[in-house]
């Protein structure tokens, strides 16, 4: 068995979030979901870390619940529904983790697994990522936030038709249905392209990107009317930060910005 279920790791700004269940395919079990509780706690709060990968150990990603564990009759009822909603207490903090998350798959992201890939801002995924909503195959609906971050990605219409027939979804058709970023090659390839994208971000202004990715994530809940006064405030948060203030110097100095994405390395 390995030492811990969750494994994290910090290097050069970039945070690493990494599922350490191999032999189970990185199934949730009630030990990982605290730890990866903390796993995500320990990101939001280093002020080094600009950017956090999320990804699995041996060759998966997530293979969903622990099935193993839904055995047991008497977590049926609502026991079963503090379980569920337990999960509800972390998970709100990887989808609004105001840090750029890259979820790194390789193999399956199935169940809660495909909610926790969907939950990252961008995800890469080698050509033998599969994706399922597989919840459907055991009479199950989708958790762990899947019927709200599906549908925002792939749309009402294909979101049903994924959760309704529990297929899988390649990671060619991944990228088509925008639940993909990238594919890249298999084996180190994946984490040096997640490296390698997660540290683009290290010049650019975490806060602005984190309250951006804020105000995003409500845009769909709210009227463009407070999605205008959240962008004021944040706008004038961002106006008088250290990190605008040089930005402008630089311009006036005709200096190279810190951050610019087009610019090549």
């Amino acid at each position: 068995m390995s030492e811990s279920p969750v494994l994290t790791a910090v290097q050069d700004g970039v945070g690493t979030i990494t599922l350490n269940r191999p032999e189970a395919r990185n199934a949730l079990n009630q030990a990982m979901r605290p730890a990866l509780a903390a796993a995500i706690a320990q990101m939001r709060d280093d002020a080094q870390v600009h950017a956090v990968i999320l990804t699995g150990a041996g060759g998966a990603f997530c293979s969903g619940g622990d099935i193993s564990q839904m055995l047991n009759a008497a977590d049926a009822g609502l026991p079963w529904r503090e379980r569920i909603r337990a999960l509800h207490q972390w998970f709100p903090e990887l989808v609004n983790l105001e840090k750029p998350v890259i979820a790194a798959v390789d193999g399956p992201a199935f169940g809660a697994g495909m909610s926790l890939a969907l939950a990252a801002d961008f995800v890469l995924a080698t050509r033998r990522a599969k994706f399922c909503a597989v919840f459907g195959r055991i009479g199950l609906i989708p958790d762990l936030g899947a019927m709200h971050l599906l549908p925002r990605i792939v749309g009402h219409q294909r979101a049903k038709e994924l959760v309704f027939t529990a297929r899988t979804v390649e990671a060619e058709e991944a990228k088509r249905l925008g639940m993909v970023y990238d594919i890249v090659e298999d084996g180190p390839a994946l984490k040096d392209a997640a490296l390698a994208l997660a540290r683009r971000f290290g010049n650019a202004s975490t806060a602005a990107i984190g309250m951006a990715k804020t105000i995003m994530n409500q845009a769909f809940e709210l009227d463009a009317r407070a999605v205008a006064e959240l962008e004021a405030y944040a706008q004038t948060m961002c106006r008088g930060s250290a990190y605008h203030q040089d930005a402008v110097q630089r311009f006036r100095d005709k200096q190279p910005l810190r951050f610019d994405w087009d610019r090549k390395a």
